[in-house]
Protein backbone atom coordinates (compact mmCIF):
# COMPACT_ATOMS: atom_id res chain seq x y z
CA UNK A 1 0.00 0.00 0.00
CA UNK A 2 2.77 2.44 0.97
CA UNK A 3 4.40 2.41 -2.45
CA UNK A 4 1.14 3.45 -4.11
CA UNK A 5 0.98 6.78 -2.29
CA UNK A 6 1.13 9.70 -4.71
CA UNK A 7 2.48 13.06 -3.51
CA UNK A 8 1.26 16.07 -5.46
CA UNK A 9 1.29 19.62 -4.15
CA UNK A 10 0.16 19.48 -0.53
CA UNK A 11 -1.73 16.21 -1.03
CA UNK A 12 -0.71 12.62 -0.41
CA UNK A 13 -3.17 10.03 -1.63
CA UNK A 14 -3.82 6.64 -3.18
CA UNK A 15 -5.66 6.46 -6.51
CA UNK A 16 -6.75 3.21 -8.17
CA UNK A 17 -9.02 2.54 -11.13
CA UNK A 18 -11.14 4.62 -13.49
CA UNK A 19 -14.79 5.64 -13.35
CA UNK A 20 -17.11 7.19 -10.78
CA UNK A 21 -14.94 8.59 -7.98
CA UNK A 22 -15.26 7.08 -4.49
CA UNK A 23 -13.25 9.09 -1.95
CA UNK A 24 -12.43 7.22 1.24
CA UNK A 25 -12.01 9.19 4.48
CA UNK A 26 -10.11 7.46 7.28
CA UNK A 27 -10.71 7.97 10.98
CA UNK A 28 -8.61 9.43 13.76
CA UNK A 29 -6.46 6.39 14.49
CA UNK A 30 -6.98 4.74 11.13
CA UNK A 31 -4.33 4.50 8.47
CA UNK A 32 -4.99 4.22 4.74
CA UNK A 33 -4.47 0.46 4.88
CA UNK A 34 -7.70 0.01 6.89
CA UNK A 35 -9.54 0.15 3.59
CA UNK A 36 -7.60 -2.53 1.67
CA UNK A 37 -10.80 -4.50 1.15
CA UNK A 38 -12.53 -1.56 -0.51
CA UNK A 39 -9.55 -0.33 -2.52
CA UNK A 40 -8.98 -3.84 -3.89
CA UNK A 41 -12.63 -4.44 -4.81
CA UNK A 42 -14.23 -1.34 -6.30
CA UNK A 43 -11.71 -0.40 -9.01
CA UNK A 44 -12.61 -3.69 -10.75
CA UNK A 45 -16.26 -2.62 -10.66
CA UNK A 46 -15.80 0.60 -12.63
CA UNK A 47 -14.95 3.04 -9.84
CA UNK A 48 -11.96 5.29 -9.32
CA UNK A 49 -11.05 4.90 -5.64
CA UNK A 50 -9.11 7.72 -3.97
CA UNK A 51 -7.84 7.75 -0.39
CA UNK A 52 -6.38 11.12 0.62
CA UNK A 53 -4.22 11.28 3.73
CA UNK A 54 -6.06 13.67 6.01
CA UNK A 55 -3.76 16.19 7.74
CA UNK A 56 -4.98 15.13 11.17
CA UNK A 57 -1.71 15.92 12.93
CA UNK A 58 -0.34 18.49 10.47
CA UNK A 59 -2.77 21.38 10.90
CA UNK A 60 -1.89 24.26 13.24
CA UNK A 61 -3.51 23.68 16.63
CA UNK A 62 -6.30 26.24 16.15
CA UNK A 63 -7.17 24.77 12.77
CA UNK A 64 -7.40 21.19 14.01
CA UNK A 65 -11.18 21.00 13.58
CA UNK A 66 -13.65 18.84 11.69
CA UNK A 67 -14.62 21.89 9.62
CA UNK A 68 -11.05 22.47 8.43
CA UNK A 69 -10.72 18.80 7.45
CA UNK A 70 -13.94 19.19 5.42
CA UNK A 71 -12.42 22.25 3.69
CA UNK A 72 -9.20 20.30 3.07
CA UNK A 73 -11.28 17.59 1.41
CA UNK A 74 -12.99 20.17 -0.81
CA UNK A 75 -9.56 21.49 -1.82
CA UNK A 76 -8.50 17.94 -2.74
CA UNK A 77 -11.65 17.37 -4.84
CA UNK A 78 -11.02 20.63 -6.73
CA UNK A 79 -7.31 19.85 -7.11
CA UNK A 80 -8.20 16.52 -8.72
CA UNK A 81 -10.91 18.13 -10.89
CA UNK A 82 -13.56 15.71 -9.63
CA UNK A 83 -17.31 16.13 -9.52
CA UNK A 84 -20.29 14.03 -8.41
CA UNK A 85 -18.13 12.19 -5.90
CA UNK A 86 -19.20 9.40 -3.54
CA UNK A 87 -17.75 9.95 -0.06
CA UNK A 88 -17.11 6.93 2.18
CA UNK A 89 -16.09 7.68 5.75
CA UNK A 90 -15.40 5.64 8.86
CA UNK A 91 -15.51 7.13 12.37
CA UNK A 92 -14.13 10.70 12.22
CA UNK A 93 -13.95 10.24 8.42
CA UNK A 94 -17.72 9.80 8.35
CA UNK A 95 -18.13 13.03 10.31
CA UNK A 96 -15.85 14.87 7.86
CA UNK A 97 -17.89 13.43 4.97
CA UNK A 98 -21.17 14.56 6.57
CA UNK A 99 -19.91 18.07 7.24
CA UNK A 100 -18.39 18.36 3.75
CA UNK A 101 -21.71 17.24 2.24
CA UNK A 102 -23.54 19.88 4.27
CA UNK A 103 -21.08 22.60 3.20
CA UNK A 104 -20.70 21.57 -0.48
CA UNK A 105 -23.83 19.56 -1.36
CA UNK A 106 -23.44 20.17 -5.10
CA UNK A 107 -20.15 18.24 -5.13
CA UNK A 108 -21.39 15.04 -3.49
CA UNK A 109 -23.53 12.49 -5.32
CA UNK A 110 -23.77 10.03 -2.43
CA UNK A 111 -22.47 9.50 1.08
CA UNK A 112 -21.53 6.25 2.84
CA UNK A 113 -20.97 6.32 6.60
CA UNK A 114 -19.84 3.55 8.91
CA UNK A 115 -19.21 3.92 12.66
CA UNK A 116 -19.43 7.66 12.07
CA UNK A 117 -19.08 10.37 14.67
CA UNK A 118 -21.25 13.47 14.40
CA UNK A 119 -24.04 12.62 16.82
CA UNK A 120 -22.41 10.90 19.75
CA UNK A 121 -18.87 11.48 20.83
CA UNK A 122 -18.18 10.02 24.25
CA UNK A 123 -15.71 7.43 23.07
CA UNK A 124 -13.33 9.57 21.05
CA UNK A 125 -11.77 11.42 23.96
CA UNK A 126 -12.20 9.18 26.98
CA UNK A 127 -9.41 7.22 28.56
CA UNK A 128 -6.50 8.44 26.44
CA UNK A 129 -4.33 10.07 29.12
CA UNK A 130 -2.71 6.79 30.30
CA UNK A 131 0.05 7.41 27.86
CA UNK A 132 2.76 4.91 28.67
CA UNK A 133 0.64 1.83 29.33
CA UNK A 134 0.92 -0.50 26.32
CA UNK A 135 -1.59 -3.04 27.70
CA UNK A 136 -4.16 -0.31 28.28
CA UNK A 137 -3.73 0.95 24.70
CA UNK A 138 -3.89 -2.61 23.39
CA UNK A 139 -7.20 -3.17 25.21
CA UNK A 140 -8.55 0.13 23.81
CA UNK A 141 -7.56 -0.87 20.29
CA UNK A 142 -9.12 -4.34 20.69
CA UNK A 143 -12.37 -2.80 21.97
CA UNK A 144 -12.83 -1.15 18.59
CA UNK A 145 -13.46 -4.57 17.04
CA UNK A 146 -15.87 -7.40 17.81
CA UNK A 147 -13.00 -9.85 17.30
CA UNK A 148 -9.98 -8.54 19.27
CA UNK A 149 -7.65 -10.46 16.93
CA UNK A 150 -8.34 -7.84 14.24
CA UNK A 151 -6.28 -5.43 16.34
CA UNK A 152 -2.93 -6.69 15.08
CA UNK A 153 0.31 -5.75 16.79
CA UNK A 154 0.91 -3.31 13.93
CA UNK A 155 -2.38 -1.51 14.66
CA UNK A 156 -1.74 -1.44 18.43
CA UNK A 157 1.81 -0.15 17.89
CA UNK A 158 0.54 2.63 15.64
CA UNK A 159 -2.02 3.77 18.23
CA UNK A 160 0.57 3.47 21.02
CA UNK A 161 3.05 5.63 19.10
CA UNK A 162 0.37 8.25 18.40
CA UNK A 163 -0.80 8.43 22.00
CA UNK A 164 2.78 8.69 23.31
CA UNK A 165 3.59 11.59 21.00
CA UNK A 166 2.57 14.55 23.15
CA UNK A 167 1.68 16.82 20.22
CA UNK A 168 -0.37 14.11 18.52
CA UNK A 169 -2.17 13.38 21.79
CA UNK A 170 -3.04 17.05 22.27
CA UNK A 171 -4.32 17.24 18.70
CA UNK A 172 -6.30 14.01 19.14
CA UNK A 173 -8.08 15.58 22.11
CA UNK A 174 -8.60 18.84 20.16
CA UNK A 175 -10.26 16.86 17.35
CA UNK A 176 -12.44 15.02 19.87
CA UNK A 177 -13.59 18.37 21.30
CA UNK A 178 -14.19 19.74 17.80
CA UNK A 179 -16.28 16.66 16.95
CA UNK A 180 -18.44 17.25 20.02
CA UNK A 181 -18.91 20.94 19.08
CA UNK A 182 -19.84 19.93 15.54
CA UNK A 183 -22.84 17.83 16.53
CA UNK A 184 -24.92 17.51 13.37
CA UNK A 185 -28.34 16.52 14.69
CA UNK A 186 -29.88 19.85 13.56
CA UNK A 187 -28.25 19.75 10.10
CA UNK A 188 -29.08 16.18 9.10
CA UNK A 189 -32.84 16.64 8.38
CA UNK A 190 -31.95 19.28 5.75
CA UNK A 191 -29.38 17.07 3.99
CA UNK A 192 -31.00 15.42 0.97
CA UNK A 193 -27.91 13.54 -0.30
CA UNK A 194 -28.57 9.78 -0.66
CA UNK A 195 -26.77 8.11 2.24
CA UNK A 196 -25.84 4.47 2.85
CA UNK A 197 -25.33 3.68 6.55
CA UNK A 198 -23.41 0.44 7.21
CA UNK A 199 -22.98 -0.36 10.89
CA UNK A 200 -21.53 -3.09 13.09
CA UNK A 201 -24.16 -4.58 15.39
CA UNK A 202 -21.55 -4.75 18.16
CA UNK A 203 -20.00 -1.30 17.74
CA UNK A 204 -19.09 -0.11 21.24
CA UNK A 205 -17.55 3.20 20.10
CA UNK A 206 -20.61 4.49 18.23
CA UNK A 207 -23.32 2.06 19.41
CA UNK A 208 -26.19 0.83 17.19
CA UNK A 209 -28.60 3.50 18.48
CA UNK A 210 -26.34 6.09 16.81
CA UNK A 211 -26.87 4.40 13.43
CA UNK A 212 -30.63 4.38 14.02
CA UNK A 213 -30.56 8.09 14.84
CA UNK A 214 -28.58 8.89 11.67
CA UNK A 215 -31.14 6.87 9.72
CA UNK A 216 -34.08 8.70 11.30
CA UNK A 217 -32.57 12.16 10.81
CA UNK A 218 -31.21 11.79 7.25
CA UNK A 219 -34.13 12.14 4.79
CA UNK A 220 -32.77 9.81 2.09
CA UNK A 221 -30.88 7.06 3.92
CA UNK A 222 -30.74 3.27 4.01
CA UNK A 223 -29.41 1.40 7.03
CA UNK A 224 -27.61 -1.96 6.88
CA UNK A 225 -26.26 -4.05 9.76
CA UNK A 226 -23.27 -6.39 9.90
CA UNK A 227 -23.36 -9.07 12.60
CA UNK A 228 -20.45 -9.84 14.94
CA UNK A 229 -18.87 -6.56 13.93
CA UNK A 230 -17.47 -3.58 15.81
CA UNK A 231 -16.55 -0.03 14.85
CA UNK A 232 -14.72 -0.70 11.56
CA UNK A 233 -16.88 -3.00 9.34
CA UNK A 234 -14.68 -2.50 6.26
CA UNK A 235 -11.76 -4.00 8.23
CA UNK A 236 -13.58 -6.72 10.15
CA UNK A 237 -15.93 -7.93 7.41
CA UNK A 238 -14.60 -6.50 4.14
CA UNK A 239 -16.48 -8.92 1.88
CA UNK A 240 -19.83 -8.32 3.50
CA UNK A 241 -19.17 -4.57 3.58
CA UNK A 242 -18.34 -4.54 -0.15
CA UNK A 243 -21.40 -6.66 -1.04
CA UNK A 244 -23.76 -4.31 0.84
CA UNK A 245 -22.16 -1.22 -0.65
CA UNK A 246 -22.05 -2.54 -4.20
CA UNK A 247 -25.70 -3.58 -4.16
CA UNK A 248 -26.70 -0.17 -2.74
CA UNK A 249 -24.69 1.66 -5.43
CA UNK A 250 -26.26 -0.55 -8.12
CA UNK A 251 -29.78 -0.08 -6.77
CA UNK A 252 -29.27 3.69 -6.66
CA UNK A 253 -27.72 3.70 -10.10
CA UNK A 254 -24.45 5.22 -8.94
Amino acid sequence: MEDQIISEGKYRYIEIGEGTPIIILHGLMGGLSNFHGVTDYFPKKGYKVLVPELPIYDMPMLKTTVKNFAKFLEGFIEFKGLKDVILLGNSLGGHIGLLHTKMFPEMVKALVITGSSGLYESAMGDGYPKRGDYEFIKKKAQDVFYDPEVATKEIVDEVFTTVNDRMKLVKTLAIAKSAIRHNMSKDLPKMKTPTCIIWGENDSVTPPNVAKEFHELLPDSDLFWIEKCGHAPMMEHPNEFNTILESWLTQRNF
